[in-house]
């Protein structure tokens, strides 16, 4: 199973990106999926979670209001929608996924994280 980001960038303060997470392996089912970052210097921070459904997603408060947390579970992939960037926002984002997926025959669960696409906001 590979998790695969794309939509990092460089951008303006106000401004806005579109992150993706692609999915892709002999995945049967993913569960849980979410967005996390990591700026310089600093821990790993959750920015966003979603189930499978995609209902009741969670947010940091730090992103709430501005950032949108959403999946196309057909095409196994998990966006991130970010408006009103600011430059505290400046970060390498991950993907993780709770995938069900086979080993040879056999069907096991895994945490997967994708390798990371940055975002640097500037003021």
């Amino acid at each position: 199973v590979q998790l695969v980001e794309s939509g990092g960038g460089l951008v303006q303060a106000g401004g806005s990106l579109r992150l993706s997470c692609a999915a892709s392996g002999r995945i049967l089912r993913i569960n849980a999926m979410g967005w996390y970052r990591q700026a310089p210097g600093k821990q790993r921070e959750l920015v966003a979670t979603s189930t499978s459904g995609g209902a009741n997603p969670n947010y940091a408060d730090s992103v709430k209001g501005r950032f949108t947390i959403s999946r196309d579970n057909a095409k196994n992939t998990l966006y991130l929608q970010m408006n009103s960037l600011k430059p505290e926002d400046t970060a390498v984002y991950y993907c993780k996924a709770n995938v069900i997926h086979y080993s040879g025959s056999e069907r096991v669960r895994d945490d997967y994280w994708g390798q990371g696409t940055p975002v640097t906001v500037s003021s």
